[in-house]
C-alpha cells in the first residue's frame, strides 16, 4: 500500500472515529447520530427511521408542557393534547386468557410511559368479556379470547396512579364503548377514579367555552370521559362524545392529502356547536415502517388541512399509533405546533412570547 493510500485510510478512519465519538453520554442533540438512548439529551432517545433517515438518530420521545411553558388559566378547550390510538393495545402486553393473541398492536409503551411522555388523551375500547369489562380489539364486534387485552381495570389503576402522582395534569378519555349498562361506572368505581370526575353538567353543550385548566385543577375535575353510546350521558353521567366533539375520518380514509372529512359519527368538523376538535391520523392497519414518517411533516400537514374544514379552528387532540415513532420531532411536535396556534398564533409553543396571545413570536 502506497503512502498516499495509507494517508487516505488514515484520514477515513479519523474521520469516522471523530463522526462517531461526536456526541455520546447524554450529549447527543436532536437528530445526532447515536448508538444507544444514553447517548442522547434528555427528552430524546435513539431510533431508526429508515424512511427518513439512515441509521440511528436522536428523536424525541417526551412533549413540551404547555401548561408549564406558558399558563393553565385559559380554557380547556384552548390547549392540544397528544392522544394515543388504541392505547391498551401494547406490544408485549402480558396473555390474560388461556390462547395466543392474535391480533395487531398500536403502541409500544405501557399506559404508565405514554402518560409519564405526555400523553393526555388515550383511545380505549371497552368490552363485556369474561363476565367483567376489557380492552380488546373486536372481531366480529365482539371480544374473543384471541383479541383481548386485559381486564380494564388494570389500566384504570395506571391511570388513577398518575393522576395521583400529578395532581395539576388532566387526561381525557375517549371510549369505543360495547359495555352494558353500569359496567363502565362499576369499573371506574373500583379503580379510584371517580373523585376525578369531570361532571357533565359542567361541559358546554352549544360550542361555548370550556372551564379554565386552573379551575378544573383547582376543583380535582381532572379525568374527561367520552363514551359512543348516546344513552349513558342520561343514565350514568358519560358524556356522549358526539355532544361535545367533531372528529375526521379515522384509518386510511384520514390520511388523504388534502382532505379531511368528518368521521360517520360526527357531525360536520365546522360545526361550531361542539367546542373539541379531534384529528386521527393513522393507517387501518397499523405498520411500525411507516410510521414514522407518517407521524412527522405529513402530520403536521394533515393539521393544517383539518383547520381549513373544521371552520379555521386548530385541533385540540391529535391521535397516532407508535405516538415515539417519528423523522425527529414527531407527533410531540405536531402537538407544539398546535399549541403555539392556539395560544400565541406562532408556528411552535416554544416561539410563543410568555402572556402574549396576539401572535408575538420569537424567532
Amino acid at each position: 500500500m502506497s503512502l498516499y493510500q495509507n494517508l487516505l485510510l488514515l484520514t477515513a478512519v479519523s474521520l469516522f472515529l471523530s463522526v462517531a465519538s461526536a456526541c455520546s453520554d447524554g450529549q447527543c442533540r436532536l437528530l445526532d447520530g447515536c448508538s444507544s438512548d444514553g447517548d442522547c439529551e434528555a427528552g430524546l432517545y435513539c431510533f431508526a427511521c429508515s424512511q427518513g433517515f439512515s441509521g440511528s438518530r436522536c428523536v424525541r420521545s417526551t412533549i413540551a408542557d404547555q401548561f408549564k411553558l406558558l399558563n393553565n388559566s385559559l380554557p380547556f378547550n384552548k390547549y392540544a393534547f397528544l392522544t394515543t390510538h388504541n392505547a391498551y393495545a401494547i406490544d408485549g402486553y402480558p396473555l390474560h386468557t388461556p390462547v395466543p393473541r392474535v391480533t395487531f398492536t398500536n403502541q409500544e409503551d405501557s399506559i404508565t410511559d405514554q402518560l409519564n411522555n405526555g400523553a393526555r388523551g388515550l383511545m380505549l375500547d371497552t368490552y363485556d368479556f369474561d363476565g367483567d369489562v376489557w380492552m380488546c380489539h373486536s372481531f366480529g364486534g365482539h371480544c374473543h379470547d384471541y383479541t383481548a387485552f386485559g381486564p380494564a381495570i388494570d389500566y384504570l389503576k395506571e391511570i388513577q396512579a398518575f393522576l395521583s402522582a400529578n395532581p395539576e395534569e388532566i387526561v381525557t378519555l375517549i371510549l369505543e364503548d360495547y359495555v352494558g349498562p353500569n359496567g363502565l361506572t362499576k369499573v371506574f368505581t373500583d379503580a379510584g377514579l371517580m373523585k376525578y370526575w369531570f361532571p357533565v353538567s359542567s361541559m358546554p353543550k352549544n360550542g361555548e367555552d370550556w372551564p379554565l385548566v386552573s379551575d378544573m385543577v383547582a376543583k380535582n375535575q381532572r379525568l374527561l370521559v367520552f363514551t359512543s353510546i348516546q344513552s349513558k350521558e342520561a343514565s350514568e353521567g358519560i358524556a356522549y362524545q358526539w355532544n361535545y366533539m367533531v372528529e375526521n375520518q379515522y384509518g386510511d380514509g384520514g390520511m388523504q392529502a388534502g382532505s379531511c372529512s368528518n368521521r360517520g359519527e360526527s357531525s360536520a368538523l365546522d360545526d361550531t356547536s361542539k367546542s373539541l376538535v379531534l384529528v386521527n391520523y393513522f393507517h387501518s392497519v397499523p405498520s411500525k415502517s411507516a410510521t414514522c414518517k407518517d407521524n412527522s411533516g405529513d402530520l403536521i400537514n394533515m393539521l393544517h388541512t383539518c383547520y381549513g374544514a373544521a371552520g379555521n379552528r386548530w385541533a385540540n387532540f391529535v391521535a397516532v399509533d407508535y405516538y415515539k415513532r417519528s423523522e425527529g420531532g414527531g407527533s410531540f411536535q405536531a402537538v407544539d405546533t398546535l399549541n403555539g396556534k392556539l395560544l400565541c398564533g406562532c408556528d411552535d409553543i416554544h416561539a410563543c412570547v410568555p402572556g402574549s396571545t396576539s401572535g408575538a413570536c420569537t424567532p
